[in-house]
């Protein structure tokens, strides 16, 4: 639009004429700021759904299996009176851990005491069979000779029950104690030596052939390239194996009488104190839950994607 002038009417005390000048252009709008762009609130950036699903998978469904349990054990109690409930054991149990390391002699010590002496054993056995089974499944893995030689071996000797080597356990070290550290042992060296094994075959001949051009020694092939990369199957051989010789030492410890858990559990049954079978159940349970656990934490921290 364009600007228009108007004359004012004039008159005899009028003053002269002014002409007015009337804009009639009018601004164009500006454009609208950008809106700043907002946070969403906190609670409305968390995954709720995931929050539910992991609290449902580390809380409730334990906990829902746990009263399971314990309902079906009150059920069992019901029918077998021989069977104590699960009042009866938890009164038991707490009565049991007020002192757990009283002694009152080698045959009268506390769950404590024995529980520690059946770590001890699988302790030793356990590490005795690391420091001969790792190095041997390196050797089998990176020699084929060696292997074509021990292969047949160990696939004739490792599904031979642990309990059966107990007897010459006793025969050869004239001691209970020295036959389970041996039970122990000789259960827990073939998952050490198949895994650390196949992890040695599996490892890429590029790495080798990278070796090679440096002229490595075979000190330093097995030091720096092949530990590296056999390490997540070595743990997970560490894994199997203290499982199983968790399980071992409960079932030698029966046999060979002394201290320990599964000697205080065949005590606790000539003793007819069946609650206190029950709470060794419970306590075998979770401490081979635990060493589960850390063994397979370890694993995870040592195992990467390819």
């Amino acid at each position: 639009m364009t600007a228009t002038a108007r004359t004012l009417p004039s008159g005899p005390a009028a003053a002269p004429p002014v002409a007015e000048v009337i804009d009639l252009h009018v601004a164009a709008p500006s454009p609208p700021a950008a809106a700043a762009p907002t946070r969403a609130p906190l609670l409305a950036r968390v995954d709720w759904r995931g929050v539910w699903e992991a609290l449902v998978k580390t809380v409730a469904g334990p906990c829902l299996g746990f009263a399971l349990l314990i309902l079906v054990w009150q059920l069992v109690s019901n029918a077998i009176p021989e069977i104590p409930t699960p009042a009866v054991t938890g009164k038991a149990a707490l009565a049991l851990f007020s002192d757990p390391f009283y002694d009152n002699g080698p045959n009268d010590q506390g769950i404590g005491w024995n529980l520690l002496s059946s770590l001890r054993r699988v302790a030793i056995g356990f590490g005795l069979a690391a420091l001969v089974g790792i190095p041997a499944g390196f050797i089998i893995g990176r020699f084929a000779a060696v292997s074509a030689v021990v292969s047949p071996l160990i696939s004739l000797l490792r599904p031979v029950s642990p309990l059966a080597w107990l007897p010459l356990g006793l025969l050869l070290f004239k001691a209970a104690n020295l036959a389970a550290i041996w039970a122990i042992f000789i259960c827990s060296i073939w998952p050490m030596i198949i895994n650390t094994a196949v992890g040695v075959t599996r490892v890429p001949q590029d790495y080798m052939n990278v070796a090679r051009v440096l002229k490595l020694s075979e000190w330093k092939v097995m030091t720096r390239v092949l530990l590296p990369a056999v390490l997540p199957y070595m743990l997970t051989g560490v894994r199997l194996s203290i499982s199983t010789a968790w399980l071992v030492i409960v079932a030698a410890e029966m046999l060979t009488g002394g201290v320990g858990i599964g000697f205080w559990l065949w005590d606790e049954w000539n003793n007819l104190k069946v609650e206190h079978i029950v709470i060794a159940i419970f306590v075998i349970g979770i401490v081979g839950l635990v060493l589960e656990a850390v063994l397979t934490q370890l694993v995870k921290r040592f195992t990467y994607a390819d």
